[in-house]
């Protein structure tokens, strides 16, 4: 069996893992970039580029259907499924066409192709695909190796009328019916997505909760405000699925135990997503593994105990978002090359984004991470907000955190108009620790949604001076415009 030695191996040419090759080679070092399937991220192939593709095409739907409460007649608008599904195919693989040309420009003798497993430590056995046999020693390794979308038991079996994610994006046409199952960000918007181009859609979460959110009244604002136009079902639990005459019987049940069976042509499972690490032969590696199986690790340097394994994106089971993969990505093959000598690294702002309508957005410090900090919120309706009326687009609630004492903001919550912007805003003030006042001596333009952060900050700094009982002031709060 052929041996072959570098410094640093990369298992996995994803996001994290093209970042963590480029960050170990800018150290000088013998690096091998490992990959057993096709090359190309998850985000080019089945994630955030071809879903965007389809939630713009469903925007442009809505417009049309909404363009009369302007006053802007339309009298006839058709959804042509097929055309929809071929521009976001045929624009998907241009994107992914540029991931794959980035990966085919690194060197052959730096790229093996196969399915590696740890022998030891510092030693994978690698499969290629014509089932031959070589093994890679090197001096530390980065798992980069993404994650599958998880399953429900009660939905095995389902065969081809189950789906995910990435199977949206291999249609040629859209379908009659789905049923979503999960009522995370991708559950949201691919089944807002598929109501708005004419699929019927039912849309199924197991909490009361949706994308995340994590303070209750944003959450409340955020379930109103979709259900308004979405069947969304929440507090229902999935019973059975059967096949049935060209689709599936789902059964479900309600929290106060009512049951329903409908007939969907598919089920898209939208119920999280597992790492890909069970075919590594961690147990072989020496290194901690939590009760998923998953490696134990430092967030500050990807470091998985003292070992020179490192561990990088979906494989972590952390924060499944591109941007994040690239960071950990950047911090795991920085460490790896400078391995035993590993460095923390400052890890940014966390944010993340659901390209609903009204979008969603989680910014810094919220929920749980709040309870032990002393701090206070400011809150802002976007119902009255001047700019959001204008465009047709008030709904939501934007809350901020902030620190008593120190005045600086923690984080932020949101549904609403250009929640993907304000992210941004929110989450470079968090970076920078800016106070509350700093952040109100910025310019505001006037009209734009960003007015009603401001309304929001005012109405934090006037809590964060007075710490008055938030519950009673609230009472005395009035919409920003």
């Amino acid at each position: 069996m052929d041996t072959l030695k570098f410094d640093v191996a990369i298992i996995g040419a994803g996001t994290a893992g093209m970042t963590a090759f480029r960050a170990a080679k800018m150290h000088g070092k013998n690096v091998v970039l490992i990959e057993g399937g096709v090359y190309g991220t998850t985000c080019a192939r089945v994630g955030c580029m071809p879903s965007k593709l389809l939630i713009s095409a469903a925007d442009a739907a809505h417009a049309v259907k909404s363009a009369a409460a302007f006053g802007v007649r339309v009298e006839t608008s058709t959804i042509d499924g097929r055309a929809v599904m071929q521009r976001v195919r045929a624009e998907r693989d241009r994107f992914v066409g540029f991931v794959v040309a980035g990966a085919e420009k690194i060197p052959a003798a730096e790229r093996l192709h196969g399915h590696a497993r740890f022998v030891d430590a510092h030693t994978l056995q690698l499969e290629t695909q014509d089932n031959k046999q070589q093994q890679v020693q090197a001096g530390s390794f980065v798992i980069a190796t993404g994650s599958r979308p998880r399953i429900p038991d009660v939905l095995q079996g389902l065969g081809k009328h189950l789906i995910v994610n990435d199977d949206v994006f291999a249609w040629d046409d859209l379908p009659e019916s789905v049923a979503v199952i999960g009522s995370g960000v991708i559950g949201l918007e691919l089944g807002q997505a598929l109501h708005r181009l004419g699929v019927r859609v039912a849309i199924f979460g197991r909490s009361e909760g949706v994308a995340q959110i994590a303070d209750q009244k944003v959450n409340q604002v955020a379930v109103a405000a979709l259900s308004a136009e979405l069947d969304l079902r929440l507090n229902v639990e999935i019973v059975s699925a059967k096949l049935d005459d060209g689709g599936v019987i789902l059964g479900s049940k309600t929290v106060d135990g009512k049951q329903q069976t409908e007939h969907f042509q598919y089920v898209l499972a939208a119920t999280g997503r597992i790492p890909n690490v069970a075919q590594l032969g961690l147990e072989q590696a020496g290194i901690a593994l939590d009760q998923r199986g998953v490696p134990l690790f430092d967030k500050n340097t990807m470091q998985c105990g003292d070992s020179g394994i490192f561990i990088a994106g979906d494989a972590n089971a952390d924060k499944a978002i591109l941007h994040e993969a690239a960071d950990e990505g950047r911090i795991a093959g920085d460490n790896a090359a400078r391995f035993p000598a590993a460095v923390h690294h400052k890890r940014h702002v966390a944010m993340g984004v659901a390209f609903t309508d009204p979008q969603i957005a989680t910014i810094g410090k919220t929920g749980k991470q709040l309870a032990d900090i002393e701090h206070e919120y400011g809150e802002v309706s976007f119902e009255d907000q001047g700019r959001s009326r204008v465009i047709l687009q008030n709904h939501g609630l934007l809350r901020v955190y902030g620190e008593r004492g120190t005045h600086r903001l923690l984080g932020a919550e949101m549904v609403g108009p250009r929640a993907e912007h304000l992210a941004h805003l929110l989450a470079w003030s968090c970076e920078c620790e800016l106070t509350i006042d700093k952040m109100l001596t910025m310019p505001f333009y006037h009209p734009v949604v960003e007015e009603g952060l401001r309304t929001a900050l005012r109405d934090l700094k006037e809590k964060l001076m007075h710490q008055v009982d938030p519950v009673e002031h609230c009472a005395d709060c009035t919409p920003g415009v």
